[in-house]
């Protein structure tokens, strides 16, 4: 394992560490042994941001006598409703949140607390009020609870102010060959190394979609920093896009400028095998030259199933809803295709129970038409 500075933190932390989006709603024998796998293998910092009670359960019985030797970062404003994950600027729901963090973890402290999932200017003047989120952080700071603050985004405009501020110690941001071109980026990368800032690089597959073999790649700020855009390979890159591997992907994020760490997400052992792999893996397998340049931009906006959007007052898990209709229609997340699966109803899938409040589109903020997405699986349901 390779350790790096988390900027002025001073925390040493491992160079690829691990995002734990992806083993929420897993039984907990998996989610163990995928935590205790990946701190056996030298992972120390694990970005935990998912509110809901049994994800926290699990997690904790996964760290369980581990403590002293991880790292773990929590999410002060995202929380849960209705076991739905829910975004928060109410100071008292922040902190009764954070306070279960602690709890659940078993654990007096967070070593870093972000600010979490802040990307408009309106929502950043809010978050970074003194009687706002970063207040309430800074008063966990006093009383020992956080150790550093951090600020997650994805938008280089707001990045920059957040890492001008004098509150921030680390910022986390998407970073994948498929934003190579996003405007700003390099600019935002330098000055995080010139303000000592530690640089947390998520979404370096781009969701999963650059391992996806699509021809043509669907993708969202979430997981770009910059504009929506639609990706297609060039014909020369679709004679390589065998190899298009985790490694590359993430010899390509850790070479950028000012990254401390990359937080691939690892369903199970497998994929977090394949995310290891790095660390050994011969000069030809991490060379990520043809990743680079091989896209022309189109903008245009897809679910990417963040569920930011959420709560849905029908308790409809959107996310899962658009991805089980792609699904059952053959087309896999990411755009291969694949064996339909059927019209099974799966925990939360229920577009027929949407009211059109509208309340999901307002909230996305990738512009996706979650109406008429809604609509659409509920007529394939009735076929």
């Amino acid at each position: 394992m390779e350790y790096r500075t988390l900027g002025r933190t001073g925390l040493e932390v491992s160079a690829v560490s691990l995002g734990t989006e992806y083993l929420i709603n897993l039984p907990r024998r998996r989610v163990v042994g995928v935590i205790r796998e990946a701190v056996a293998r030298g992972i120390n910092y694990f970005d935990l941001f998912f509110a809901q009670p049994a994800f926290r359960d699990n997690m904790g019985a996964a760290f369980y006598g581990r403590r002293k030797r991880v790292l773990l970062a929590a999410h002060l404003g995202a929380v849960e409703k209705d076991a739905q994950y829910q975004k928060t600027r109410d100071l008292r729901l922040a902190a009764e949140f954070f306070e279960d963090f602690l709890a659940r973890y078993r654990t007096g402290y967070a070593d870093v607390l972000f600010l979490h999932n802040c990307d408009s200017p309106s929502d950043y003047a809010a978050v970074m009020d003194p009687h706002g989120l970063v207040g309430l952080a800074k008063r966990f700071q006093k009383e020992g609870k956080a150790r550093f603050i951090g600020f997650s985004t994805h938008t280089v405009s707001t990045a920059l102010k957040a890492v001008a501020s004098p509150h921030i110690d680390v910022l986390m941001f998407p970073i994948s060959a498929a934003g190579n071109a996003v405007p700003g980026r390099k600019a935002l990368f330098a000055a995080c190394a010139a303000r000592n800032i530690g640089l947390v690089a998520m979404k370096p597959y781009a969701g999963g979609k650059l391992l996806s073999g699509a021809r043509t790649l669907e993708l969202e700020r979430w997981h770009l920093g910059g504009k929506p855009a639609r990706l297609t390979k060039s014909a020369h890159a679709e004679r390589l896009l065998a190899r298009i591997t985790p490694v590359r992907c993430l010899s390509y994020v850790l070479a950028q400028p000012g990254v401390s760490t990359v937080v691939p997400g690892c369903k199970n052992k497998r994929e977090l095998a394949a995310a290891l792999r790095y660390f050994g893996a011969p000069p030809a397998e991490r060379d990520f030259s043809s990743l680079v340049s091989r896209y022309k931009t189109h903008v245009k906006g897809q679910c990417v199933y963040c569920n930011h959007c959420l709560p849905c007052p029908s308790k409809i898990d959107i996310g899962a809803t658009i991805r089980a209709l792609e699904s059952a229609r053959g087309v896999r997340p990411g755009g291969r295709q694949g064996a339909p699966s059927g019209r099974r109803r799966e925990r939360g899938v229920n577009p027929t129970a949407c009211i059109e409040c509208g309340a999901c589109v307002r909230r996305c903020p990738f512009g996706v038409d979650v109406i008429a997405a809604m609509r659409k699986a509920a007529r394939f349901l009735r076929q």
